[in-house]
């Protein structure tokens, strides 16, 4: 049987929450403080709204295809879950390409090309539907708050900073004022640092794999060489620093530095195994759990503390905190789990990368490992990192006959349960449905 999560020391017992049944606006749904009729500024508010609608529109069709595999099913009133944050994701791809502008044209273009085709905006959702999960919940003055000054508003006299860049917010039309009340500004930028720090994880990751494609174009280390990738992923990561500074919170900003100092450890854990002898490697007893510490680093530290972060902001406390961070990281660490088992289950076309790609660049991954403590000449190949000739497609088939893939599909399933579980005491809201959905389509998921 496959090792079991740590169970979580705080699962919840928080006080009961009592709400009163939401009015919301019989036109657009939105939330209304008490019951108001159609008045001439209301029908210049829905005017707004039907100006949106093509933009909103695709967002949330972007968001139903996030997983194919069908709609997502409905929250309260029939409302599509994912709909909260449609007009949030709407206007997620400017709002990031505003915060990378740079005074150096070749710069300026290497840092923003990733996001002329855009991603799945998993993490930057998952911020917006805590951000909105959370809303309802009691607040706790914190000792740190936002002082005086927006999240565009520097701390320090422009001339000292020596920071160009022609498509800040300070000199472009923000899209700030289009968003919904139920997420704060600082919870929507926190929402676009997360896939900044993503994006430039994956500019770093082209580089150290090689890679040649990227969201169906040729990669950022292919168009413009290592060199280049490698300083826009730095970039990304100084823009992040900075809009995450502005955020004015040091305990968030404490989280998400961490984070970047967590995917590079991960990547590290992940070149050099030194849980093993990495020349005649043996099954050890550690052996998957050193392998789940480097993926929570790689894949779900992010999630988690970008989660955590979200109800920070939001002035929850401790245990509502403690709740969103459990969330993030059973679901990251399924998310990672689920995509190790994709690359032995699904095809290479409708996986959009080749099959057994990890295998390729000589990686483990967590089907390999549960099939190799039973059979022991896995363990050959891994030592030489299925470098010869054969060596990729016999590991294939010695996990497919194995019971690798069930046992990682059920250590997943446990992961996507323990993180609805933590959020179960949560009030019912669309969002809470939209959480929740998102467990089961990480296990439903096929690419």
């Amino acid at each position: 049987m496959p090792p079991t999560p740590a169970r979580t020391t705080a699962l919840l017992k928080p006080p009961r929450y009592t709400t009163t049944r939401q009015l919301r606006c019989p036109e657009c749904f939105r939330p209304l403080p008490i019951r108001q009729l159609h008045t001439s500024s209301s029908q210049l508010h829905h005017a707004s709204q039907k100006r949106q609608q093509s933009a909103v529109a695709a967002a949330v069709s972007k968001a139903k295809e996030m997983f194919s595999n069908g709609n997502p099913p409905p929250g309260p009133m029939g409302i599509d879950p994912l709909r909260s944050v449609a007009k949030e994701m709407s206007f997620m791809t400017s709002n990031i390409r505003q915060l990378l502008g740079s005074g150096h044209p070749m710069l300026d273009t290497v840092s923003k090309y990733y996001t002329q085709s855009e991603g799945k905006y998993i993490r930057p959702m998952l911020v917006l539907l805590m951000s909105q999960a959370t809303q309802l919940l009691p607040k706790k003055q914190r000792k740190w708050s936002q002082e005086q000054g927006g999240i565009d508003t520097p701390m320090t006299p422009p001339g000292v900073l020596s920071d160009t860049n022609p498509s800040s917010p300070l000199t472009a039309t923000s899209e700030d004022g289009l968003g919904d009340a139920s997420v704060l500004p600082s919870q929507r930028r926190l929402a676009e640092i997360t896939e900044l720090i993503h994006t430039a994880s994956l500019l770093h990751d082209d580089v150290i794999d090689t890679s040649i494609s990227r969201r169906g174009n040729p990669s950022a280390n292919i168009s413009f060489g290592n060199k280049m990738a490698v300083l826009a992923g730095d970039f990304l990561l100084g823009r992040a620093s900075v809009a995450l500074a502005r955020l004015r919170d040091p305990e968030v900003t404490e989280l998400l530095a961490t984070v970047i100092a967590n995917l590079v450890e991960g990547e590290f854990m992940q070149l050099k195994n030194t849980a093993l002898d990495e020349r005649h490697p043996e099954w050890q007893d550690d052996t998957i759990s050193y392998y789940l510490q480097k993926t929570y680093l790689k894949s779900a530290s992010l999630i988690s503390k970008s989660c955590r972060a979200a109800a920070l902001l939001g002035e929850h406390p401790a245990e509502v905190v403690e709740a969103a961070y459990q969330y993030g990281k059973n679901l990251g660490l399924a998310f990672q789990l689920v995509d190790d088992m994709l690359d032995y289950t699904v095809s290479g076309s409708e996986l959009g990368k080749p099959a057994g790609a990890d295998l390729e660049l000589g990686l483990a991954t967590a089907p390999l490992l549960f099939a190799w403590r039973e059979n022991k000449e896995l363990g050959t190949l891994v030592g030489r990192k299925f470098a010869e000739p054969g060596d990729v497609q016999r590991a294939r088939d010695l996990v497919v006959q194995s019971d690798g893939i069930e046992q990682t599909r059920a250590l997943a399933q446990e992961y996507a349960d323990n993180a609805a579980r933590a959020i179960s005491s949560f009030p019912e809201s669309e969002a809470k449905v939209g959480l929740l959905d998102m467990c089961t389509k990480v296990m439903k998921r096929r690419k």
